[in-house]
């Protein structure tokens, strides 16, 4: 499946798109992980064909099996209708993809303090043009959020707690709280306040020791 299928403005005349058609009838829903996803023009749903964590099947970056998919243009010009035609979809594609709790198996409670000793979170904004995402990353000691924008091996970085927003309007369903976020999208990463959203500031003076916002936020 080619890069920028997806993409209205720039479908290759070789790839023929689907029309969408008004649903009908029940949906028969088949196995799979359910996935919300938003390329630069669309809003796609449906069932990916995957086993274990949503973001592993992605970042192997090869092209996914689909399913029971729907889609929309991504402005709220037009509602989810059906895509039969669509199955398969390319990771390259995808700007950010909300996961569910079925996209991520239970961690045991030894997992669990690990992931918590071994990782800091810190509360960010990161610009993932035309979306902003708000939420908290999780990186390893001596890493700062920036580090985000390098092209590294994990090609989608998981933010928990997010809400992606595209201009005013939020993105997805907003019972869904992680967002799978495509780096090679990515333009910006600030460190915020994630009370007010905004870029936290730092107090005057010296530290006196102990653990700072950095570290925690």
């Amino acid at each position: 499946m080619p890069l920028n299928f997806l993409r209205r403005k720039k479908a290759p005349a070789a790839v023929a798109v689907p029309t969408p058609v008004a649903p009908t009838g029940l949906r028969v829903m088949r196995a799979g992980v359910a996935f919300d996803a938003v390329t630069e023009d669309w809003r796609l749903t449906g069932r990916m064909d995957v086993e274990g964590r949503l973001s592993d099947a992605l970042n192997k970056r090869e092209a996914v099996a689909i399913h029971d998919v729907q889609w929309s243009p991504i402005d709220g010009s037009g509602p989810l209708v059906e895509a039969p035609g669509l199955k398969s979809v390319d990771p390259y594609d995808l700007i950010l993809v909300l996961a569910g709790e079925g996209s991520m198996p239970e961690l045991t409670d030894i997992e669990r303090a690990a992931h918590r000793v071994h990782k800091v979170s810190y509360d960010v904004a990161l610009e993932v043009p035309p979306f902003r995402v708000l939420g908290t990353v999780f990186m390893h000691p001596g890493s700062e959020p920036d580090r985000l924008l390098d092209r590294a091996t994990e090609m989608f970085v998981p933010v928990v707690e997010a809400v992606a927003t595209y201009g005013d309007v939020r993105v997805g369903d907003p019972d869904v709280e992680t967002v799978l976020v495509n780096r090679f999208y990515l333009r910006g990463v600030e460190q915020i306040d994630k009370r007010t959203g905004i870029k936290a500031q730092r107090l005057p003076g010296a530290p006196l020791g102990g653990t700072t916002w950095q570290d925690r936020s």
